[in-house]
Order: C-alpha cells, then sequence, then structure tokens
C-alpha cells in the first residue's frame, strides 16, 4: 500500500495520497497509510462501507470522485472534519479488487478544488492494481504454506508437488516485484516452505547457494529446460547453463537431477 500511493503521487502530481485495507467483516476501511499529508487529521481514520468518498468507492466496487468534498452532494459527509482538517478539497477514491471482493482503498487528493482528469484517475487505478496483485501473491503465499503443514505425507502426494510447483513460481515471480517489504515476505515463505520439507535440516543451508542458483534449481525441479527456465526468470539460457553449473558444484552433484534431490537434503528446496 505504501509503495503504491508513493507510485501514486510519482504519476500524478497530486501532493496527498493515503489508504488502508478493508477489515475482516467487509464493512469498514482502515486508513494506515499516509503520504505526502501537513496532520494526522487521516491516520487511523474508520471509514463505513457507504460513507464518505471511500465508503462510497466500497459499497459500488468502483472508483469514485468529487471535484469539492465538502460541497458535494454525491457523498455522505461523516469524515468532513478529517478532510477539512488536511485541507483536502478534490479527492478520489478507487477500491482495491481481489476476486470481486473489496480488499481496500486508496485514495488521492488536491488542496484546490478542480476536476480530476481521466489521466489522474487511470494512473490511481494503475496503483490499485499494483496492491490488488500484491494481496493476490500475499494470499497464495500463505495458502501454500498452510498446505505444507497440513498432516501428510512429509515429501509426497498431489498436494506437495502442487506446493513444490508454486515454490518456484513464486521464486522465479519475487525479483519483479517492485515492493522490497512484499519481496522479502515471498521468500521467507519460499524458505519456510523448504523448512517444511525438511525441518530438520535448516542448518544445511550453509552450502551457501546464490539466490539466482536456487531459482534456476526451483525451475529444474519442476521439469523446466534451461531455455523455458530463462524465458521463466528473464534470464539468457547460457546464464541459466551458468547458475546450475555453479549449484552443482557447491552441492557436489554431477547431474541435474542429483542437484535437486541435494537441495531438497539440504533443506533449500521443499
Amino acid at each position: 500500500m505504501r509503495g503504491a500511493l508513493v507510485r501514486l503521487r510519482r504519476a500524478t502530481g497530486l501532493p496527498v495520497a493515503f489508504g488502508g485495507l478493508v477489515d475482516s467483516g467487509g464493512r469498514l476501511v482502515r486508513i494506515s497509510e499516509l503520504s505526502g499529508t501537513a496532520t494526522p487529521a487521516l491516520s487511523a481514520l474508520a471509514v463505513s462501507s457507504g460513507n464518505g468518498l471511500g465508503g462510497k468507492a466500497v459499497a459500488l466496487a468502483r472508483p469514485c470522485t468529487v471535484s469539492d468534498y465538502s460541497a458535494s452532494r454525491q457523498i455522505s459527509h461523516e469524515y468532513d472534519v478529517a478532510v477539512a482538517t488536511e485541507g483536502l478539497r478534490s479527492v478520489l477514491a478507487v477500491p482495491v479488487v481481489v476476486r470481486r471482493r473489496v480488499r481496500g482503498v486508496l485514495y488521492g487528493a488536491l488542496r484546490t478544488a478542480q476536476p480530476l482528469g481521466d489521466r489522474t484517475l487511470g494512473a490511481a487505478v494503475a496503483a490499485a492494481r499494483d496492491v490488488e496483485q500484491a494481496l493476490v501473491v500475499r494470499d497464495e503465499a500463505r495458502g501454500l504454506l498452510a498446505l505444507a503443514h497440513e498432516p501428510g505425507p512429509a515429501t509426497g502426494g498431489a498436494a506437495w508437488e502442487e506446493v513444490r510447483e508454486a515454490h518456484g513460481a513464486l521464486r522465479a515471480l519475487a525479483p519483479r516485484i517492485a515492493d522490497p517489504a512484499l519481496r522479502a515476505e515471498l521468500l521467507s515463505v519460499c524458505g519456510r516452505l523448504a523448512d517444511a520439507a525438511a525441518p530438520s535440516t535448516g542448518a544445511a543451508r550453509e552450502v551457501g547457494l546464490a539466490p539466482r542458483e536456487v531459482d534456476v534449481l526451483a525451475c529444474v525441479a519442476a521439469g523446466a529446460t534451461n531455455a523455458a527456465a530463462a524465458e521463466r526468470l528473464g534470464l539468457r539460457p547460457e546464464t541459466v547453463k551458468g547458475y546450475l553449473r555453479s549449484a552443482m558444484r557447491r552441492l557436489g552433484a554431477h547431474t541435474r537431477l542429483e542437484a535437486v534431490v541435494a537441495a531438497r537434503r539440504a533443506g533449500v528446496l521443499p
């Protein structure tokens, strides 16, 4: 959310942006992130579905704008004091929608009363899409981690193969995530998935594989050729071959299969 707000301000020139996620009941947005604000008036503000501009965006699941917040007849005015204290006039609110459920709201605002054009609204929608992608990835990662810890065979079965395939996909996706906090969380989940497969061998990671070597091994473990791994990771096939060769040397393996098995025994791969 924080990164999306910074990108929103940079792309639009809006001086103020803020936002928050919907609570578990789906009825309340708590403003948790502020960018460019001059006062704490909006911090931790609880916005109910249907109320104010953000609440309207939640209820309708679509972007909403007003050119003069306090004078608008298109919205209710429960939050006028906080908005006026911050000195906001022209405001937009864009819902963050994941699998048809509103999960949050991004706001952008001017301190003058004037219409917000399509370009500004488009940039706000793009920022909301960034948050949507981050939430989808986070949900998938947490779901996989829960699946990995379900009772059952530690390293077998269709469910575990699904975890292994998803682990490779997450490793390939992580370098493309712009938000460093989300990227770090994804890589942490990948490590915990590997620990779930071999919880007693976590110390064996001292084999010292580089992150890209692990990425390549994850692709190889999923059955990818060097060319397919290169496409997935955004690398050249020759580069993939080099990482694979280096990983095999560190693991004392002579074949691709031996390298995957050794990495799993070392707790590097699930």
